[in-house]
């Protein structure tokens, strides 16, 4: 069984399906609201552990309501919460989501994100050491980040890093990566790039093996000095977005072993799964989906 550590934020996802996106100073009706667990680091592991990982999660909730429901609902997906830790003083964080047409709009607040630690990340070690790859985002404070990319090197494990919300990043991270995994604004953003470039020319210029998703069309990948090739999207009725990023993640992850070809197409076809269902971790698909979705799609 694969083992996958996830360094991250968990939120929850306050989802308000709506007919359209409001404009500034409008109020508009919505249709439904929702309250629904997410976090990008969350979102990984749900979606890891679905897709039949043994998974650790490492990351911080508040001690309120909210944070009890996540941290109860991390471990009703088998998920070791060992190192999930329930902060005094500080509430959960959210993510206030807005649905339309298949597409969405997030405003994220941190809250006990924010206190990720280096230490806490250092205390994981044992279970970094034993996994066959980490997931980490920047949800999360940047020194943590960085000691996550510090521990997983000192203990040769593999780092996939999924550079959102977008910034710029050290050089140093980029060498230390074993995948980088980008939309193309992310690699823009990450590589300082404020022209118009092609993408697959910032794929190019990376210091490291990139993996860059594009939505429908699929996905993009190169390792190593090798030129950029593509894996095509697979077509599903678009129901809501959020956390399809955060699922090709997680199965890219989970199938690596299989060959970055076969991970990515996984991950592309995963990822077609989640969209086609509401809600992040709702509708994060199960190994057999996976199966039988990819049976019928070759």
């Amino acid at each position: 069984m694969t083992r996958i550590v996830v360094v991250g934020s968990i939120n929850m996802d306050l989802v308000t399906l709506a007919p359209r996106f409001v404009a500034p100073g409008e109020t508009l009706t919505g249709d439904r609201f929702l309250t629904i667990p997410g976090g990008k680091g969350a979102n990984q592991a749900v979606a890891a552990a679905r897709l039949g990982a043994q998974v650790a999660m490492v990351g911080n909730v508040g001690a309120d309501a909210f944070g009890q429901q996540l941290y109860d609902g991390l471990k009703a997906e088998g998920i070791d919460v060992g190192h999930v830790r329930r902060l005094d003083g500080v509430g959960s964080g959210t993510a206030s989501i807005t649905v339309a047409g298949g597409e969405n709009q997030i405003v994220v607040v941190p809250a006990a994100n924010g206190r990720v630690t280096p230490a806490q990340v250092e205390a994981a070690r044992e279970v970094i050491r034993g996994a066959d790859a980490v997931l980490v985002q920047l949800e999360i404070p940047l020194d943590a980040v960085d000691a996550t990319l510090r521990v997983a090197a000192d203990e040769n494990v593999p780092v996939i890093l999924n550079p959102a919300p977008a910034q710029r990043l050290p050089a140093e991270w980029l060498h230390r990566v074993r995948y980088l995994t980008p939309n193309q604004h992310e690699l823009a953003t990450v590589l300082d790039d404020r022209g118009d470039t092609d993408f697959r020319e910032l794929m190019r210029r990376a210091p490291c093996p990139v993996v860059l998703t594009r939505g429908a069309e699929g996905a993009w990948f190169r390792d190593g000095d090798d030129a950029p090739r593509h894996q095509a999207g697979f077509r599903v009725d678009a129901v809501d977005s959020t956390g399809a990023g955060d699922t090709f993640n997680a199965a890219l992850a989970v199938f690596l072993g299989e060959g970055l070809d076969v991970a990515v197409r996984k991950a592309c076809a995963a990822a077609a799964l989640k969209v086609s269902q509401l809600g992040a971790q709702p509708g994060m698909p199960r190994r057999d989906a996976l199966d039988a979705f990819l049976e019928t799609h070759r």
